[in-house]
C-alpha cells in the first residue's frame, strides 16, 4: 500500500493509555513503510518529542493530562505547518471534530472504528486530503463552522492550560511546575480566567471547563 510519496512514514502517537500504542503497533505491523518512532502520555511533553523524533505524522489524542490534545494540536502546526496531524479518540461529538479541525488536525478517526478506516486516513492525508471519520455527520461538522461562540468567554491558549490543570484537581504549585512557570504568574492567570469566566470558587472553573469542553 503506498502512502502518498512518503516512502518511509514516520508516527509519534500520542495517548494516555499503553494500550492504544500496543494496539497501532499490531494493526501497523503489516506495513513496514509505516513506522511508530515514538509515545507520548502528556500533552505537554508532545512538543519535545516532536523536536527529538521529527514524525511525520501524529496520531493524537484530545483527553490528555497536562495540555488538551486541541492545545497541542495548535502548537505544533504553529512550529510545524506542514506536519500531518490525526486525531485517533473515542469522542464522536461533532462539536469536538470541529474544533480539531480548526484547530489544524488533518483527519479525525474514532477509536472504535475499523483498520481498514485508519488506514484510509492515513492514505488520505498524505495525499494532501483531509479525512472525517464516516460514522461522523460530515454536514453537520461543516455547519458547526459557521456557529458564533458568542457566549463563551474568549481565553487565551496559556488560560486554557491553567483552567485544564484546575479541572485535574491541581495546585498552583503544581501548574507552576508543569508548565514551567512562576507561582504569581499562575495566580495571576488564574485571577483572569475567574474574572472572564465570572467564576466565584472552583466550582464554578469545573463547570466551565466542561462547557468549553477542555
Amino acid at each position: 500500500m503506498t502512502f502518498g510519496e512518503y516512502t518511509q512514514l514516520k508516527i509519534l502517537v500520542v495517548d494516555d493509555h499503553d494500550l492504544i500504542f500496543d494496539g497501532l503497533k499490531s494493526c501497523l505491523a503489516p506495513y513496514p513503510n509505516l513506522e511508530l518512532v515514538g509515545f507520548v502520555t502528556d500533552g505537554l511533553s508532545v512538543y519535545e518529542e516532536c523536536l527529538k523524533h521529527k514524525p511525520d505524522m501524529v496520531f493524537m489524542d484530545l483527553n490528555l493530562p497536562g495540555m488538551s490534545g486541541v492545545e497541542a494540536i495548535r502548537q505544533l502546526r504553529k512550529r510545524w505547518p506542514d506536519m500531518m496531524i490525526i486525531v485517533l479518540t473515542a469522542s464522536d461529538e461533532e462539536r469536538k471534530a470541529r474544533e480539531a479541525l480548526d484547530a489544524g488536525s488533518n483527519g479525525y478517526v474514532l477509536k472504535n472504528g475499523s483498520k481498514s478506516t485508519l488506514l484510509a486516513a492515513i492514505k488520505s492525508v498524505t495525499r494532501g486530503k483531509n479525512f472525517l471519520d464516516p460514522a461522523l455527520d460530515a454536514k453537520h461538522i461543516e455547519a458547526l463552522s459557521l456557529v458564533e461562540e458568542g457566549d463563551i468567554p474568549v481565553l487565551t491558549p496559556r488560560e486554557k492550560q491553567v483552567l485544564k490543570l484546575i479541572f485535574e484537581g491541581k495546585r498552583n504549585r503544581d501548574i507552576a511546575e508543569a508548565l514551567l512557570i512562576g507561582l504569581k504568574t499562575v495566580e495571576t492567570h488564574r485571577m483572569n480566567i475567574m474574572r472572564k469566566l465570572d467564576a466565584h470558587n472552583v466550582a464554578d472553573l469545573m463547570k466551565w471547563a466542561h462547557r468549553m469542553g477542555i
